[in-house]
């Protein structure tokens, strides 16, 4: 009994912590509009929660959860809300501010793509779910049963095919069938790429992993020069600075998975790599803040609170890691 109601309140913090993290902490939500959550959390909540069931079911780990996390980007911003393809979406001129990376046969821009996967790979599914697993000792265990699990997968697709529904009311924006159909062939080819990374064991390596601050620190920097392209100067070349982010992914991939193979790498380390990356949000956040359109003040103290209470819930799951 203790065990299952462990278990549960592991998948309800999954649930609620994921758009947490991907909307309000990032600085897309105001702390105004908390009520949102509740319409947020089966599509990010479920998402986050079903990825993470499905792989731990099959006995995978980061791999596949990473490679799911794509897929999830992939389908949240494609074929549940259409950003990728809407020129005005949110009411901002978003053709006009991707242009300069614009490919005519996907309907969408190279940096919209990268910003998209970026996101909610990273902070949308993978640090939510290393965060909330930091505090359980049988990490790499499900924590739900046939039913919960598809309970979870009803209310995913309910919850997304409605802010689906809800999107089309509201612009009256609908993608092509072809802007459509390769989102739907790259999303279930990064599932099948999960399935089949999730399926080799990587040889353990005899060099010693890096020491955790070292670790959280490196992922701060990485993320926080990812997001760095937002405070270039106007006529920088676009083109480079999406190539050089395709470098800047594939090192940092290479480099996690050197490390996740060293001697010595644990739990502790896994809260670090989430760790850093959401230190770069709290900031991130801050600067989204001053968008919204609320009183800035609002806005800023809002995510001021969303900050603490994310360095709180870092320092709490790195030393239930220690333990």
């Amino acid at each position: 009994m203790i065990e299952n109601r462990a278990n549960l309140g592991s998948a309800v913090a999954l649930f609620f912590l994921a758009p947490l993290v991907g909307e309000y902490l990032l600085g897309n939500t105001p702390i105004t509009d908390v009520g949102s959550l509740f319409m947020f959390a089966p599509m990010y909540g479920g998402g986050a929660l079903l990825i993470r069931e499905v792989a731990r079911r099959l006995g995978r780990g980061w791999a596949t959860i990473v490679a799911f996390a794509a897929a999830y980007a992939l389908l949240e911003e494609g074929p549940i809300d259409m950003m990728l393809w809407n020129p005005t979406y949110g009411g901002f001129d978003i053709a006009a501010a991707y242009s300069a990376t614009y490919v005519p046969a996907l309907g969408t821009s190279a940096q919209m793509l990268q910003d998209v996967l970026t996101m909610h790979t990273i902070w949308s599914i993978c640090v939510p779910i290393a965060l909330v697993e930091a505090f359980r000792r049988d990490r790499a265990r499900p924590w739900l049963g046939k039913v919960g699990l598809t309970v979870t997968a009803v209310v995913f697709v309910t919850g997304s095919a409605a802010l689906c529904a809800m999107q089309v009311a509201q612009t009256g924006f609908v993608a092509s069938a072809a802007e459509l159909a390769w989102s739907f062939a790259a999303i279930a080819g990064l599932v099948a790429l999960g399935l089949l990374l999730g399926a080799r064991s990587m040889p353990r390596r005899d060099a010693a992993a890096p020491t955790p601050a070292a670790v959280g620190l490196a992922a701060f920097g990485v993320t926080s020069l990812a997001w760095s392209r937002e405070f270039l100067p106007d006529g920088a070349p676009q083109w480079a600075i999406a190539v050089a982010w395709c470098a800047l992914a594939a090192a940092a991939v290479a480099l996690c998975v050197r490390w996740c193979r060293a001697a010595g790498w644990g739990a502790t380390h896994r809260v670090a790599l989430a760790g850093g990356a959401l230190l770069t949000y709290v900031w991130v956040g801050c600067v989204h803040a001053r968008e919204m359109a609320v009183p800035r003040t609002t806005a800023v103290l809002g995510n001021v609170v969303f900050g603490v209470a994310a360095i709180g819930l870092l320092v709490a799951a790195v030393r239930a890691s220690r333990r």
